[in-house]
């Protein structure tokens, strides 16, 4: 099979040229090409020698993402299910806010995390996607934005799959993202999820970026993460949070912490309090998200006015703590919701 044509990095395109007897000032033009001009195939790219395009032709391929299917919500989030070429399916999603837009990107193919409240989970892992299906959602993203000439501010890699699990396609990824000759989006507009895969924590903080990181965290306890989250069995609570703070030091850069508030399950406020003196005097922010409803799962939501409590209780702990907006809530908003509804249609046919 053909390498895709967006997964390469300029540094890769430079030696990919100079491997093939070109100069290695091509690898601009492949990157003006690709990211500025957005052409759809090689034959576009008139200012490079046929014989170049020949040989491009024969190594590398567009990556192909086909739209399945696409939800639009009052809010004006959009959700894509976008087909591969080998027939799986995967979800991206653009979300508006007042400081720009968003795209949120999918990593692998289903999820073998297991978390129970999520449903990327359902079916498994099938695979990892590579750096260019990556980038290909974001192209996508942006090329639905060009239609009425708004561009894509930041990127969130909290999609379905551990980005920590296929670590160097998602570092390859954001190399593109951050090269102002290819995606040119900020160091400080890029968040990156991981639900506590350790080693991998020690080894993004090393990379020494600005890039944003979150952590799944989900419950101030081995007994409860584990029960929620199966890869708290493989890295404990007090595995990950050494790592955090190795991040801490190493980036100087304040964490993200993510808490999904389940109805009984983790929310009381015995929970905010021992997930504040857990948090207490570590520079990070906890975004408490209402469950998304899944209907495999059958978990309720945090009532309103108890969210406000908990976070109330956090702050007692001087914890810094916000409460995710909604949004695509008329929509299949949960992550993998709308894939897990295409893959039951293919099934029931």
């Amino acid at each position: 099979m053909k390498r895709f044509i967006y997964d390469f990095t300029f540094e890769d395109w430079k030696q990919w040229m100079l491997d093939h007897g070109e100069q290695s000032w091509r690898a601009s033009q492949m990157m003006d090409w690709l990211y500025v001009k957005r052409v759809h195939a090689i034959d576009e790219m008139t200012n490079l020698s046929k014989g170049l395009r020949q040989l491009l032709e024969q190594e590398f391929a567009f990556t192909t993402l086909n739209i399945l299917a696409k939800q639009q919500s009052g809010d004006g989030t959009v959700k894509f299910l976008f087909g591969l070429h080998d027939g799986h399916a995967i979800e991206t999603v653009i979300m508006r806010h007042n400081y720009g837009n968003s795209v949120c990107v999918t990593t692998q193919v289903g999820c073998r995390i297991g978390c129970t409240f999520c449903a990327s989970t359902l079916g498994g892992l099938k695979r990892n996607l590579t750096t260019g299906e990556i980038v290909a959602q974001v192209l996508m993203a942006q090329q639905f934005l060009d239609e009425t000439e708004e561009r894509v501010k930041s990127v969130v890699i909290m999609g379905s799959g551990e980005p920590f699990e296929n670590y160097d396609a998602t570092m390859q990824f954001i190399r593109v993202l951050l090269d102002e000759r290819g995606l040119n989006i900020g160091q400080r507009h890029i968040t990156v999820s991981t639900s506590g895969v350790v080693p991998n924590v020690y080894k993004f903080a090393d990379e020494k970026w600005q890039v944003g990181l979150a952590i799944s965290l989900h419950a101030p306890n081995d007994a409860l993460r584990s029960s929620l989250m199966p890869i708290n069995r493989r890295h404990t609570l007090a595995e990950l949070l050494d790592a955090c703070w190795y991040y801490l030091r190493t980036t100087g850069r304040r964490l993200t912490f993510e808490y999904a508030l389940i109805g009984g399950q983790n929310d009381k406020l015995e929970h905010a309090h021992e997930l504040g003196k857990l948090l207490k005097g570590m520079n990070c922010l906890v975004n408490l998200i209402p469950v998304n409803y899944v209907p495999e799962r059958n978990y309720v939501r945090t009532p309103r006015n108890h969210i406000f409590e908990f976070k109330k209780v956090l702050e007692s702990y001087r914890v810094n703590t916000t409460i995710r907006r909604e949004q695509g809530h008329d929509i299949d908003a949960a992550c993998g919701q709308l894939r897990a509804k295409h893959n039951q249609s293919k099934e029931s046919k």
